[in-house]
C-alpha cells in the first residue's frame, strides 16, 4: 500500500555552487506552466491512496509567490491526506516570510525543512549561499509562535579549507537552535556542478571520517538519536517521509526529476523542463525482479541504524535473510551486528556502510 508522496518544485532563486539536484531559476511564467503539468501528472497517476507523508522538496518551494503557493495547495489537496500526515516543506531563510508561513499552516504543513549548511563566511563563499543569522534566528521564532514544531535544519561539512573547529562553530550554532531534526551531508563534489566545473576536489577521506564522527559524538551528546546515516532527530521527530525510502516502501513521485516506487517498478522522471512541460513526464523505467527488490531492501535498510528487521523480511520474501546469504563471517568481523531480531551495522562502522554492503551483497548463497 502506498502511503508516501513526494513532490518535486525545482525553482530557486540562484544556484548554489554544490548542487545536483533538478533545479532551474525561478521564472514566474514558467512556473505557472509548470503547475499545470503538475496538476495533469497528479491526476493522470495517483490512484487515491490514503497517505500518511508528503513532501515538497525542491529546489526552493519557498520561492514560489503566494498565489503560486495556494495554486500548489490545491493540486495537492486532491491527496488523501490521513489524519496524523506528516506534512513537509523545503524552505529558504530569505524567501519564507510570516504570510508564506501562515500560508504552509492554513493549508496543513507541520514540517519545515531549512539549508543552514554552514555559518562559516568563507564556506558560505565557496557554496555561493547567503546567510543571515539575525534572519535565521528570527524566522525560527517567527515559526515557533505560528506553532511550527517540527523543523529540519541542514548541515555540510568536509568543505575546502574545513577545519573541525569550524565544523563545532557550525554545530554549536545549530544546537543554540534547538530544532527536532538536524539532517548532516558531506560535499561530495559532482561533476556538472560549478564546483565540479571548476575542478574542486572532494577533501581527503580522513578528514571527512574524522569530521563525520565529531558531528555524530556531539549530536548524540546532545540528545539527538542516530536513527540513519546522515539523520538525527529528537525522540518521537524522525522523518517519516524518509524512512518510506529506506525501509524500501513503495511511494510517488511527481515533477521534474521526481522518482517513484510503483507495482514493483522504480520510476525516474525527465529532467528536462521542456519535456515535462510537455508532459513527457517519464525518463526511465526499472522493472524490478524478486531478486532486484531483495537487494534493495539491503542496500536501503542497512541505511538506518535499527538495520534489518529479519521478522519482516521474511514476510515480504518468503524466505529468511540467512538462507538468501551467508552472513556470518560479517558477524564474525563485527562488521555486521545481531540483535532483536535485526541484522544491522554496528554506529562504528557506518562510515564504511558502502563496503559492508558491498561484502554482504557478494555473500550471496
Amino acid at each position: 500500500m502506498i502511503k508516501s508522496c513526494y513532490i518535486h518544485i525545482p525553482f530557486c532563486e540562484s544556484i548554489c555552487s554544490y548542487c545536483d539536484f533538478c533545479k532551474i531559476i525561478y521564472k514566474e511564467e514558467v512556473v505557472d506552466r509548470y503547475l499545470n503539468t503538475l496538476e495533469e501528472e497528479v491526476n493522470t497517476i495517483y490512484k487515491g491512496e490514503k497517505l500518511d507523508t508528503i513532501y515538497i522538496g525542491g529546489g526552493t518551494p519557498s520561492s514560489l509567490n503566494i498565489r503560486q503557493l495556494k495554486r500548489l495547495f490545491k493540486i495537492l489537496n486532491k491527496l488523501n491526506k490521513s489524519n496524523n500526515l506528516e506534512y513537509t516543506i523545503e524552505c529558504n531563510f530569505q524567501s519564507v516570510t510570516k504570510e508564506k508561513l501562515e500560508l504552509f499552516k492554513e493549508y496543513g504543513i507541520n514540517r519545515l525543512s531549512l539549508g543552514i549548511e554552514s555559518i562559516n563566511k568563507d564556506n558560505l563563499l565557496f557554496l555561493e549561499r547567503d546567510l543571515d543569522l539575525g534572519e535565521v534566528e528570527s524566522k525560527i521564532s517567527l515559526m515557533r509562535k505560528l506553532g511550527f514544531n517540527n523543523i529540519n535544519l541542514d548541515l555540510m561539512y568536509a568543505l575546502k579549507n574545513e577545519t573541525i573547529t569550524i565544523l563545532d562553530k557550525d554545530i554549536s550554532y545549530i544546537l543554540s537552535l534547538d530544532v527536532e531534526h538536524i539532517s548532516t551531508y558531506s560535499l561530495i563534489i559532482e561533476e556538472h556542478t560549478k564546483l565540479g566545473i571548476n575542478k574542486e576536489q572532494n577533501i581527503k577521506e580522513d578528514i571527512d571520517y574524522k569530521m563525520y564522527n565529531h558531528i555524530v559524538n556531539r549530536l548524540k551528546d546532545n540528545g539527538y538519536n542516530h536513527y540513519e546515516i546522515s539523520n538525527f532527530a529528537k525522540k518521537g521527530y524522525e522523518s517519516n517521509h524518509n524512512k518510506t525510502y529506506w525501509l524500501n516502501n513503495e511511494y510517488y513521485g511527481f515533477g521534474l526529476g521526481a522518482a517513484s516506487y510503483l507495482n514493483n517498478k522504480r520510476i525516474n522522471n525527465t529532467k528536462s523542463i521542456t519535456k515535462y512541460l510537455n508532459k513527457e513526464y517519464i525518463h526511465e523505467v526499472e522493472e524490478l525482479t524478486e531478486e532486484d527488490k531483495i537487494e534493495y531492501e539491503i542496500l536501503l535498510n542497512l541505511r538506518l541504524t535499527s538495520g534489518i528487521n529479519l521478522e519482516r523480511f521474511k514476510e515480504r520474501y518468503n524466505v529468511e535473510l540467512k538462507d538468501k546469504y551467508n552472513y556470518d563471517t560479517l558477524l564474525k568481523k563485527n562488521m555486521l551486528m545481531l540483535s532483536n531480531n535485526h541484522i544491522y551495522i554496528p554506529e562504528d562502522k557506518l562510515y564504511v556502510s558502502n563496503e559492508i554492503i558491498v561484502n554482504l551483497l557478494q555473500s550471496k548463497i
